[in-house]
């Protein structure tokens, strides 16, 4: 398996993402290797930093260009064909990589992932689906922000992407699919909860119903759908949770790079799950934070490999073509 990971995505590109890769060679299971998108000479001095890991399974790939944070996202990458995204994504449309795991612009691997990946058959919008943290297993809340207006199909769609991803990759064997909302009765909410929620109670999921924002660290469902300016919205506050958590009750600031993580900072900590697979394409393709220490690109690489393992993206064919087979489990209709 071959996992590409663009080199130059990070605040702290490439050595964070050197870091995250050589770190990920060294502690997760299975015959993998990384293939390094990017500048080929600061990637290779960043390199010659670390002695000890399996040279032979990590590659350099050069790239000579750069998509800036703040720079138009479909412009850049039309301007940019050799930039780390591009490439990075190039090689897996070619069948040189099984996954792409980038933490530059979000909004630049979504247009190069929409134009070199593609969407899968049956997929309108696809879809960012990020693990949030609960008092039991975590949530996984779609769209965190790849669309920022929706309509209730759509929602419908994050539902079953979200469904087979939750299957396959968190094991969970029934999904309980859940509509953010600002109440639980069915009639409650804007004209797009309101019809969404109508098909999602006739999709032949396992809907739970409408959850509201006070239950959904409480666990009530194992995915969460919503519309991508609510669902970044939420994000972006769970996000600052665990930093203003930890200085309120123990009076600490978050862990230095190096320093062992509280049970508290694990538990609230995004980082702990790495990155979010945007679901939809043609591909796998990890998006991570730009502010992404070693351990989250660590940890988004294994992510990849789950979702190649589980063979996700087929499993999603299936599903939005309206087969019934996910996982290892029969579905008792088509969503």
């Amino acid at each position: 398996m071959r996992i590409a990971l663009d080199a130059m995505g990070t605040d702290l590109h490439p050595r964070v993402e050197v870091q995250g890769a050589v770190e990920a060679l060294r502690q997760l299971p299975g015959d993998f290797e990384v293939l390094l998108v990017g500048d080929r000479a600061l990637v290779e001095r960043e390199l010659a930093t670390y002695g000890d890991y399996p040279k032979a399974r990590l590659q350099v790939v050069p790239a000579s260009q750069v998509i800036a944070p703040g720079e138009p996202a479909a412009a850049g990458v039309r301007r940019k064909p050799d930039s780390s995204i591009v490439v990075g994504l190039t090689l897996q449309r070619e069948g040189k990589a099984d996954a792409f795991v980038s933490a530059g612009s979000t909004g630049a691997v979504m247009a190069a992932s929409l134009f070199i990946l593609r969407p899968l058959p049956g997929v309108d919008r696809p879809a960012i689906a990020t693990l949030l943290p609960t008092v039991s297993e975590p949530v996984l809340m779609l769209d965190s922000g790849a669309n920022v207006d929706s309509k209730p199909h759509h929602l419908l769609q994050f539902a079953q992407l979200g469904m087979v991803y939750a299957t396959d990759v968190l094991g969970r064997a029934e999904p309980r699919v859940g509509l953010l909302n600002i109440g639980e009765e069915p009639e409650k909410g804007n004209e797009l909860s309101v019809e969404a929620h109508r098909i999602l109670a006739d999709s032949g999921l396992n809907f739970v119903g409408n959850v509201e924002g006070r239950d959904v660290i409480r666990g009530v469902c194992d995915v969460l759908v919503t519309d991508g300016f609510v669902g970044n919205v939420l994000l972006k506050f769970y996000e600052s949770v665990a930093g203003f958590v930890c200085q309120v009750v123990t009076g600490t600031e978050p862990p230095a790079p190096g320093k062992a993580p509280s049970k508290l900072w694990e538990a609230l900590d995004y980082t702990t799950y790495g990155g979010a697979p945007l679901l939809g394409v043609n591909g796998v393709c990890i998006i991570c934070h730009g502010g992404s220490p070693p351990v989250a690109i660590r940890n988004a690489i294994s992510t990849a490999i789950q979702a190649v393992q589980a063979n996700i993206v087929g499993h999603i064919q299936q599903q939005m073509a309206g087969g019934k087979v996910v996982g290892e489990r029969r579905l008792a209709g088509g969503a």
